[in-house]
């Protein structure tokens, strides 16, 4: 059992999240990753603290699940209810700053509600794996033939496929590792579906820009077309990768392969979310790339999974960073362990 918090005195609140963020030590970003990993399972899964959903989970800055709430009547009074949780943990020694919350700002301890929309990962890795009807495909795209129509792929056959070809034609340089990742985004962007449009008008089983379809060439008519997307996605990875690796290797090259190679991936993941400008002042800009140059400084201290987000958990709040970002990519290695769970079986 945990030793009792002797309470303290009122602690009066920061004025701002970002405050909180910025009185933490780098050396304090050990475990964030499997810690947020945990939340998010909790979430994607309804497992864990999550089986029920209307509650919210208050974690702090390392990723550590501190307490649940079950909401109360309506949002302003679960805000409410999660300041006054917020308070009491500040006032028993549980966290170390508190922050109120309200509808226009983050609170800290942070707060994420368990009844999130989210994809149902078992369906969306059968469409993914040519299980479900609705995952099959045949076609062609730009000299790209994928299965036929009395023998039809799966989406996984079309990755593959579009893959070889494209490194066939030394289009793409990607270590074909990749295409992992590349399976945990279209299971989280999409869950497999074809015609899947988000309200920011995010289109396709790769969840394509208007911007980066145009950028592909890929014409109105042919934006939904499976195989097309999947081309574009890889598309968009090379460009990311290209622009990327020379800047990785000049912060992260000391460290060893299999690490490197790790932390590259997941900052890969971040940049086909956020845009590849955005992960490289993260290694490059003179002020946010400071928690980088600690981390690869004392790289032995941290996993590769603490390493890539603690870049971000330590610029949340500048140039756009958010939590979107971390926890993208770690619903991506959750559908990812998943999908590989059932190969292997």
């Amino acid at each position: 059992m945990p030793l009792q918090a002797q309470p303290h005195e009122s602690v009066l609140p920061y004025q701002n999240w970002t405050d909180v963020v910025r009185s933490k030590q780098y050396a304090e970003s050990q475990g964030v990753y499997e810690n947020v990993m945990n939340v998010r399972r909790w979430i994607l899964t309804q497992s864990g603290h999550c089986t029920e959903r209307n509650r919210h989970l208050l974690f702090d800055m390392r990723g550590n699940f501190l307490e649940f709430i079950e909401d109360a009547a309506d949002s302003m009074q679960t805000q409410l209810l999660l300041n006054q949780t917020r308070q009491g943990m500040a006032q028993q020694g549980r966290v170390h700053a508190w922050v109120e919350g309200n509808s226009q700002t983050l609170g800290y301890p942070f707060a994420i509600r368990c009844h999130q929309p989210s994809v149902d990962l078992p369906l969306a890795i059968a469409r993914y794996l040519g299980e479900h009807p609705d995952g099959r495909l045949s076609g062609n795209w730009d000299g790209i033939s994928v299965g036929s129509p009395k023998n039809q792929a799966s989406l996984h056959d079309a990755v593959r496929l579009v893959y070889a070809r494209r490194a066939q034609q030394k289009r793409i340089s990607l270590p074909d590792d990749l295409l992992a990742d590349l399976a945990g985004m279209l299971i989280i962007e999409s869950g497999g579906v074809r015609e899947a449009h988000s309200k920011a008008n995010a289109r396709g089983i790769l969840q394509l820009t208007p911007q980066a379809l145009k950028d592909c060439g890929i014409p109105q008519n042919r934006q939904l077309h499976r195989i097309a997307q999947v081309d574009c996605a890889l598309w968009l990875f090379e460009r990311n990768h290209r622009m990327l690796r020379p800047a990785f290797l000049t912060r992260f090259s000391h460290l060893p392969d299999e690490k490197q190679e790790h932390i590259y991936r997941l900052l890969l993941i971040q940049a086909y979310h956020g845009g590849p400008g955005r992960v490289r002042s993260l290694l490059l800009d003179e002020e946010l790339s400071k928690p980088a140059a600690y981390f690869a400084e004392h790289h032995q201290d941290f996993s590769a999974g603490d390493i890539a987000f603690g870049m971000v958990f330590h610029n949340l709040g500048r140039n756009r960073l958010g939590f979107a970002s971390l926890y993208y990519t770690a619903d991506i290695r959750i559908a990812l362990q998943l999908l590989e769970s059932k190969q292997s079986h």
